[in-house]
Formats: C-alpha cells, sequence, structure tokens
C-alpha cells in the first residue's frame, strides 16, 4: 500500500468536503441574511403612522382625487396619503431592483397595495398634471400594477384557506 498516495487522496477528499462546507454556510448566510432585511422591512411597515394612514386612505372612497381626500381625511389626510403612497414607492424600487421578491411583497401587502392604488390612482393623475412630471408616483404605480398582473393569472387565495392544511 502506497501511503503516499492514500494521504493525497485523503487530503483531496478533505479539501473537496471543506470547500463545499463553506458554500453550503454561504448560502445559508446569505439566506439567513435575506430574511433578517425581508423582516426589517415589515417591521419598518408596521409603525403606528403607517397604520393609521393606511386605515384612513382605506376609508377613502375609490378614485378618490384632492378635493375628497381634503373632504374625508381633513387638513392632514394629503399628509397621510403620501406615508403611504410613499413607502409603497419604496418598496416598488426595492422590488424592481430585486433586494425583495415579489413572492414576500404579495404575501405581506398585496391587498394593501392593490386598494391603496384603487383608492389613489385619481388623485396620482391628478398630483402629475399639477406637477407636470409623469414620474410622480412612478414605482407606487408599476408596483400596484405588477400586483394586478399577479392576481390575474392567480386569484388570491386567503392564506386561512390556502394552507389550512400545513403542519409542522
Amino acid at each position: 500500500m502506497n501511503w503516499s498516495l492514500t494521504f493525497e487522496a485523503v487530503s483531496a477528499v478533505a479539501l473537496v468536503a471543506g470547500v463545499l462546507f463553506a458554500a453550503y454556510q454561504l448560502v445559508e448566510l446569505r439566506r439567513q441574511h435575506k430574511r433578517d432585511a425581508v423582516l426589517g422591512l415589515v417591521r419598518s411597515f408596521q409603525s403606528g403612522d403607517f397604520t393609521a394612514a393606511l386605515g384612513r386612505v382605506n376609508s377613502l372612497p375609490d378614485g378618490a382625487d384632492r378635493k375628497t381626500i381634503q373632504k374625508v381625511l381633513g387638513p392632514d389626510g394629503r399628509d397621510q396619503v403620501f406615508l403611504v403612497g410613499l413607502t409603497w414607492e419604496s418598496l416598488g424600487v426595492l422590488a424592481y431592483r430585486r433586494e425583495i421578491d415579489m413572492e414576500t411583497i404579495d404575501d405581506f401587502f398585496s391587498g394593501a397595495i392593490s386598494i391603496s392604488w384603487r383608492k389613489l390612482h385619481a388623485f396620482v393623475e391628478e398630483d402629475r398634471k399639477s406637477l407636470d412630471r409623469e414620474t410622480v408616483w412612478e414605482w407606487f404605480q408599476w408596483l400596484a400594477e405588477r400586483m394586478s398582473e399577479r392576481e390575474q393569472r392567480a386569484a388570491p387565495i386567503p392564506a386561512h384557506i390556502a394552507h389550512r392544511d400545513w403542519s409542522k
């Protein structure tokens, strides 16, 4: 038996095993970082100010314009519309840059995004015209349209129904 060849074979196997283990650890580290980033993002949207603003936006009639927003929400209504809209704008940019995947956005926010757009699309058009800037609210619209496309491909099924048979 040639001990030198045996030692080289064992060393090669150990090296390959080490490289594979390191690669696995790297994949797991990236997965952990992504999960932590998503959880941080979700927590940031769960502020009292945002949830209050979202609730007020949801109380608007569909297609609300500036005048309707002022009438229904009062003097601070525009600020709440901006808080909700700019939150969806930020999320749209993150999705487009693939910092967060659409499935996660869909799971957490699809209903809220779709409803917000339904309520605010007329305001957005009005704001674009008054500012003479087509890029105003562009990522909010982009994100709402992506959510709509997803829902056209597969109707949304509430989690309590879709996953009722789930178990650990």
